[in-house]
């Protein structure tokens, strides 16, 4: 059994990885590469493997990063199935489309390159397969190989996926969830006795904030925005931070009452689409989420919310005066309706931005988060006077904590680890918490990276 790391490695985007076994070839995720463009070059360059040999293609979940290039998959001319959790077969669907569009957009704009074209995004979505959690399955094409999806915990029908081949069993585990986050399950424990595991080490040297803490914080935020009359913007991904920061504002607004209310505008076409899927699939809430549904509460509409679909209902966010509330993507703030927003409000100091997920090197998100008194949108150097804050406890990735935790739980722990989709620091300190705390090696891999076992 042989393992290719060709994308995720020594960054936190692009995940990517190649499964050779038994003669057959197995892709974990094909996603996007993210940084200060939507559309980096390395998206441009060949995939490192011929798409006609593949076997399967296993999907952990729908973010771009895991995603965004599975298209090109089906336009390199794969004919077989793409497997995965009936949620994320859904959720992919809406990224990779609002993907196209926006480099159709970006491509008459800028004269930027489109990667795939719309018909290779419907052969994907023909190619889907779903699987549900703990459904083991042996595609006969396979030979013998067998496959299991666990939940992550990361986003709505996110997986850790094991491999079981020529006597071997290893994880893949995508992205792992935050701990005691709104509407998502906890994330499901390791198996036991694995030959190798590939984690994620997004946060690999950090540790969040507490739920408490979250949940002062944002009220403290929105507190603060009020008094300063004020707008705070928060750059949200579209699945998943959004529809937590739906629930954490009903809480704290409609049910706590400990918020007044003031204007809340969703500007994302794609989160609003997200939301739906969530509504189709209650079976995956948590015991919370699940309480609340069947009391026939709506977590995802309430007084005060405005859905902004159109453009024309986003431009209209201008006209009602702060205090008020932005919720817009994309989550790095490198495209998308939040651009639009930085660029008014981002110059004034009665203003807030609020982060609360990841900001891969490059982005303009990143930039702002460390430090940079202006930066360029749409080509035109904006002065950052606001107030920025940054808030971990929302995001929806494992800190050091939990996956050290989480990599100790089984009984016999994974006899390899291999460290992907983490920036070096991040990786090298994760593996360092490992050794100190569960006395194994593990290994911070690098791109184009092989391993035979």
């Amino acid at each position: 059994m042989k393992i290719s790391f060709f994308g995720g490695a020594g960054q936190v985007t692009g995940s990517c990885s190649l499964v050779e076994t038994n003669g057959k070839k197995i892709l974990l995720d094909c996603g996007m590469f993210q940084g200060s463009h939507f559309n980096e070059d390395r998206n441009q360059d060949p995939l490192p493997f011929d798409p006609k040999e593949l076997s399967a293609v296993l999907v952990t979940h729908a973010h771009l990063d895991h995603v965004g290039r599975l298209p090109l998959l089906s336009k390199g001319g794969y004919e077989g199935r793409f497997y995965a959790n009936p949620a994320t077969v859904d959720l992919a669907q809406y990224i990779m489309e609002d993907a196209h569009a926006v480099m159709t957009e970006n491509n008459r704009k800028y004269g930027t390159p489109i990667l795939y074209d719309i018909s290779d995004v419907a052969n994907v979505e023909q190619q889907f397969k779903k699987v549900e959690y703990y459904e083991e399955i042996a595609p006969d094409h396979l030979d013998g190989v067998k496959i299991k999806f666990y939940d992550a915990g990361h986003i709505f029908g996110s997986a850790f996926i094991e491999i079981q081949a020529e006597g071997k069993k290893i994880v893949f585990s995508g992205d792992v969830g935050n701990t005691n986050v709104p509407i998502l399950r906890e994330t499901d424990s390791l198996p036991d006795n694995l030959d190798a595991l590939v984690c994620e080490s997004t946060y690999g040297n950090r540790v969040h904030e507490t739920t408490k803490m979250r949940e002062q914080i944002i009220l403290g935020e929105v507190s603060e925005a009020v008094k300063a009359g004020g707008v705070l913007m928060i750059p949200a991904f579209s699945l998943e931070r959004t529809q937590e920061l739906l629930y954490e504002l009903h809480e704290l607004i409609d049910r706590k009452k400990l918020l007044p209310r003031i204007p809340i505008f969703l500007d994302s076409p794609l989160a609003i689409r997200a939301t739906t899927v969530y509504r189709k699939y209650p079976k995956y809430y948590d015991e919370i989420a699940s309480r609340i549904f069947k009391e026939g509460d709506d977590m995802f509409r309430f007084p005060g919310l405005k859905m902004c679909e159109t453009r024309e209902e986003s431009k209209q966010i201008n006209s009602i005066h702060g205090p008020k509330i932005i919720i817009a993507g994309s989550g790095m703030m490198n495209g998308g309706r939040i651009q639009h927003h930085a660029m008014r409000y981002l110059p004034e100091k009665s203003n807030t931005l609020l982060i609360v997920g990841y900001q891969a090197e490059g982005t303009v998100g990143r930039q702002i988060l460390n430090g940079a008194p202006y930066v360029k949108i749409f080509g035109e150097r904006i002065p950052v006077r606001c107030q920025v804050r940054a808030i971990g406890a929302l995001s929806a990735h494992a800190d050091q904590k939990k996956l050290v935790r989480w990599i100790g739980e089984p009984k016999n722990m994974p006899k390899n680890i291999f460290l992907n989709h983490g920036e070096p620091d991040a990786s090298s300190g994760l593996a360092v918490a490992i050794k100190d705390g569960l006395d194994v090696n593990a290994q911070v891999v690098t791109e184009g990276l092989i391993y035979d076992f």
